[in-house]
């Protein structure tokens, strides 16, 4: 049996949210008219305490739809340079918003307001974009799986309302970060100016993401999602699953985060390995010898049933999910036990 640690992408469907997807009540979701579409995204809305919701196929969707209503062409956005809506997402702040980013390198791609206030240009310049949009990213997936704190997000909200930027949360593993930090939803809703939160990751549904917002924010978002061909129709069947993931798996991610640490620890102990990042949540990266390549060293994980990706020179990532059971740990450790991985 494979051990699948290439993404918490990789999950099937449960028996009982299969159930909840068949069972969904649907309808036209372009016209409006889908009942589970559309509780999903009253739900969601008020988990975090804004005002509406707009349910996507993809985070990168929201992100760009986020990006692309909150700047004009010509504005820049402020961001890590390890963020998601930079690395991967296929070019689309300049494709879709037309805009141009500016890069800080923060600690594990989290900024920090010292970070971001020099890079915030003179609005009477005309030589320089117009600092439109701060976007941030909970948990961070190229930093291992670090989190952002209350404190540390409201500083940055402060600076930004005292320059008059819009503040952006790629939130795609954001309940992960809830999870350990014991946080309300609510706290990010008064926080940030719009919120995108992934589905289809730790709480394991098979699509879809969901951008938070205002009113007006969501309705202008809509119509450019309409115009990058993102209209559902019938897609209550996959509302319905994020409606049971949102009630039965965001207890339960504490799970994959304990199986991560633990994995962590077993490759502290693997000769091939330099370093492990801390692992805060479901993620794990790890730092090869030099000399050891990764694509070498996946290729030798894979001969003993693990999967797992490239994440750098010299990098290899590990996410767990709900997919994984103690049982897959303990054979993880067993597959490594006593071997040199990167031997050839």
């Amino acid at each position: 049996m494979m051990i699948d640690l290439r993404s918490d992408t990789v999950t099937r469907p449960t028996p009982a949210m299969l159930a909840a997807m068949m069972a969904a009540s649907i309808g036209d979701d372009v016209f409006g008219e889908d009942p589970s579409v559309n509780a999903l995204e009253q739900k969601a809305a008020a988990m975090f305490g804004m005002e509406a919701a707009l349910f996507c196929p993809s985070g990168t969707m929201t992100n760009q739809l986020a990006i692309r209503t909150h700047v004009r062409p010509g504005d820049e956005v402020i961001c890590d340079q390890l963020s998601h809506i930079y690395l991967y997402e296929g070019g689309g702040i300049a494709v879709n918003a037309l805009a141009s980013v500016a890069l800080l390198a923060g600690e594990r791609g989290k900024l920090t307001p010292e970070l971001i206030a020099p890079a915030i240009n003179n609005p009477t310049d005309p030589h320089r974009p117009l600092s439109r949009l701060v976007s941030l990213e909970n948990t961070v997936n190229k930093g291992g799986g670090c989190y952002y704190t209350i404190p540390e997000i409201a500083a940055i909200r402060q600076l930004c309302d005292e320059r008059g930027l819009a503040l952006h949360l790629d939130g795609a593993r954001l309940f992960n970060a809830l999870a350990e930090t014991g946080d309300a939803p609510e706290a990010y809703g008064r926080l940030f100016d719009s919120i995108s939160i992934c589905l289809s990751k730790g709480l394991g549904c098979p699509v879809g993401s969901l951008l938070l917002g205002s009113a007006a924010f969501i309705a202008q978002a809509k119509r450019f999602r309409k115009l990058m061909g993102g209209g559902w129709r019938q897609a209550g069947f996959l509302a319905a699953a994020g409606i049971y993931a949102l009630d039965h798996h965001v207890g339960r991610l504490k799970q994959d985060h304990a199986r991560a640490r633990r994995i962590g620890q077993i490759m502290a102990a693997q000769p091939d390995v330099h370093s492990v990042l801390p692992v805060d949540t479901n993620i794990v990266i790890i730092r090869l010898h030099e000399g050891i390549t990764n694509t070498d060293y996946i290729a030798n994980l894979k001969e003993r049933g693990i999967l797992a990706v490239a994440f750098g020179p010299q990098l290899v990532r590990f996410v767990t999910h709900l997919d994984l059971t103690d049982e897959h740990i303990e054979q993880f450790g067993q597959a490594l036990a006593g071997q040199t991985v990167g031997a050839a």
